[in-house]
């Protein structure tokens, strides 16, 4: 094995270096690689060619492109070389009529880009959403967010708590964060990471109990937060608007996070209080967390004022704290429709309470008199919420043909009121409802780019892909950033970086990340002149266009645009301290 965080095994086995391979070491130094570097390619070829040397065997080289590596302000053209699964030769590469050559003149190669934020944790398995990650150039995504998702504890609750977000998983075998990774071994195009979804963990010891953890609860929980860590986990996430996490309160999240932070791992967080306005509140709680257990924090969907975003990072720094965020490149947001809709005590209901309840004469007419005029007082909607909400997800034959309309639409087509059609909706579908949200003000490109260009942003889509209307971000959020926000909050190596680099550093993924000798190829071949979005909110399935080569494992898993059939993707398992 090669690589920063795997290679020193085989550095402490290489001998001198093998006078076979001075010209493969003659070529690396064009790319600047250190002596350990160097030496660690003297060892994977000796294991390699172990049995004679056979030059440039099953080897694939991308020639003539511009390289912009992941880790530096800089691009450079090159030759790309690789064997395996690891790139072997970055500068130049000679010709041999055994190599596959792709030509990439015209075009970037890039590290394959990480999706800090996705809820694609079941629906990475369909062919489909393989295709639109890669369209964007995207080889891997992180899972497990906002505090809820298949593992561990108890799959069937957060699958029906979650149904409208993360569906279903086809195949997984265990209750634990290992069988979930090992799911997605070679069973996808590309790679999965995980979080232990805080979520997951209460419930599985205290169910839907709304009161303070007791210290054998927490021990507990603290314990299958270690075992997921050991797993391979990539950090723990928490979602504070959701159930349970709601009723968690800071110290408790900070003794979830002791454990977090022994393993080097990140503390990653959907915060209380429904962001924009209302962030400093969140904002502020993780600061106690971070400041009880010095583990590393990242922001999940960061939105709000550009201003106020860089006012609350800079005190975050400012008091030592180590923090990281994300957020995606569109002002509608989208989420459970009962979440938005319904008073926070459903929340805490069994999908079976809450249909019961909302089928209650009594309880429907307080609802239209005392709670829907409160949702037209909430400053992200206000009273024209009804043409602000759009059906995403509606998985009912009785109900499709909602998707993709407007509530104020809908209840219109029904010869109905909004509060009527909504509850009808909750409860002839059982809460499993999506919906993409507008708001009242939505800020130009201009203010996104300032907290774009932030060194603590990580490039994340929050793509949720279920239903006939999803949202566009799954399907162009890394496109749109390249698109409009090069040149604006980045150039090119700075989007290596932003969408990449630093996302795999920051959550521990080794050698990934990087156009880099020994490290692991997983690659994204760019055309800056044509890669663009096409998602909209009307046709928000569109696939993105201008990358149309990607390799996953040094596998070309999109050749020409279309998918390969090849599924060399996999859970992957942290392997270093978070950065």
């Amino acid at each position: 094995m090669l690589g920063v965080a795997s290679g020193h095994e085989s550095l402490r086995s290489a001998a001198a270096p093998d006078p076979r391979f001075a010209g493969l070491r003659e070529a690396a130094k064009v790319t600047l690689c250190d002596e350990r570097t160097m030496r660690a390619i003297d060892a994977h070829l000796r294991e390699t060619y172990s049995g004679g040397y056979v030059a440039h065997s099953r080897r694939t080289v991308l020639r003539g492109g511009t390289v912009v590596d992941g880790q530096r302000q800089r691009t450079r053209a090159a030759d790309v070389a690789i064997e395996g699964e690891r790139i072997t030769i970055v500068g130049t590469v000679d010709d041999h009529p055994r190599d596959t050559v792709i030509d990439c003149t015209g075009r970037l190669i890039m590290p394959g880009f990480i999706d800090a934020h996705a809820h694609l944790e079941g629906a990475v398995f369909d062919p489909d959403v393989q295709h639109a990650m890669l369209r964007q150039g995207i080889t891997s995504v992180i899972c497990g967010q906002d505090g809820v998702s298949y593992v561990p504890g108890d799959t069937g609750w957060a699958s029906q708590y979650f149904a409208a977000i993360n569906g279903p998983h086809p195949t997984l075998a265990g209750p634990r964060v290992r069988d979930a990774l090992a799911s997605y071994d070679n069973a996808t195009a590309v790679n999965v990471g995980l979080l232990v979804p805080a979520g997951n963990v209460r419930h599985a010891v205290m169910g839907m109990d709304t009161g303070r953890a007791s210290a054998r609860q927490l021990t507990q929980m603290k314990r299958m937060v270690k075992d997921g860590l050991a797993d391979g986990a990539l950090g723990l996430s928490t979602g504070l608007d959701y159930v349970p996490g709601l009723f968690a309160d800071a110290e408790e999240i900070a003794r979830l996070c002791e454990p977090v932070a022994a393993a080097g791992a990140v503390y990653v967080t959907h915060m209380r209080g429904g962001y924009e306005a209302n962030s400093e509140f969140g904002v502020r709680e993780v600061a106690r967390i971070l400041e009880r257990t010095g583990v590393r924090g990242h922001i999940s969907h960061f939105h709000l004022p550009a201003a106020e975003g860089r006012r609350l990072l800079s005190d975050l720094t400012a008091a030592g704290h180590d923090v990281t965020f994300d957020m995606y490149p569109y002002t509608r947001g989208c989420t459970l429709l009962a979440m938005a809709l319904l008073p926070p005590e459903y929340s805490a209901l069994s999908v079976d309470d809450a249909v019961a309840r909302l089928q209650d004469t009594r309880e429907r007419q307080r609802l239209m008199s005392e709670w829907f005029p409160q949702v037209a007082q909430k400053a992200s909607l206000g009273p024209a919420w009804p043409s602000m909400i759009t059906i995403a997800h509606a998985p009912h034959l009785d109900w499709m043909w909602a998707e993709g309309l407007t509530l104020e639409d809908v209840a219109r087509r029904m010869g109905s009121t909004v509060v009527n059609t909504v509850l009808d909706l909750l409860i002839e579908l059982r809460l499993e409802v999506s919906a993409v949200m507008a708001v009242r003000d939505q800020r130009p490109d201009a203010d996104l780019a300032k907290l774009f260009s932030h060194d603590a942003y990580l490039a994340g889509s929050d793509g949720i892909v279920l239903g006939g209307s999803p949202h566009p971000r799954a399907f162009g959020a890394f496109a749109r950033l390249l698109t409009t926000f090069v040149g604006r909050s980045f150039t090119w190596a700075g989007a290596a970086m932003h969408l990449s680099g630093r996302t795999a550093a920051r959550f521990g993924l080794g050698d990934r990340g990087a156009v880099r000798p020994g490290w692991i190829a997983d690659l994204a071949i760019v055309s800056p002149a044509h890669v663009r979005d096409e998602a909209t909110y009307d046709r928000p399935r569109q696939l993105a266009t201008g990358i149309d080569d990607v390799f996953v494992a040094g596998t070309h898993v999109l050749a020409g645009g279309a998918l390969t059939q090849e599924r060399p993707g996999r859970g992957l398992r942290r392997t270093a301290a978070a950065r």
